[in-house]
């Protein structure tokens, strides 16, 4: 995947604020599992949260540009032993936009409300 732009990797920071992190990176480092679980939530999110558990700034480099490589994602942001990764969704994967709104009906009067008047 491309660079992602300076705008659009600010976009992304402000959307990944609030994520928790969906996967975590052990001591067995980035295992084909660990591999399996980040691309599955990236089709389904596109945006993730990593946490890396073990220690080493230089390592961590390592893992974001391994990741991204491999899953064919940007490197959003990395701060301490969080790695933020986005990967767009394939178009046919895309969620169905929500079913309209049905009209309001107008609201039923009960019998007392006639008694009333």
């Amino acid at each position: 995947m491309a660079d992602l732009t300076p705008a659009e990797r600010r976009a992304l920071k402000t959307r990944a604020h609030h994520l928790h992190p969906v996967v975590m990176i052990g001591e067995a480092g980035l295992t084909p599992a660990v591999l399996n679980e980040i691309d599955v939530n990236l089709k389904s999110h596109e945006l993730v949260k990593i946490r890396v558990l073990g220690d080493g700034r230089q390592h961590r480099r390592e893992l974001i540009h391994e990741i991204c490589r491999t899953l064919k994602a940007g490197a959003v942001q990395q701060i301490g032993k969080m790695l933020v990764i986005y990967r767009p969704r394939p178009d046919e994967v895309k969620p169905a936009p929500p079913p309209a709104r049905k009209k309001r009906t107008e609201r039923r009067r009960s019998k007392r409300s006639y008694q009333m008047q």
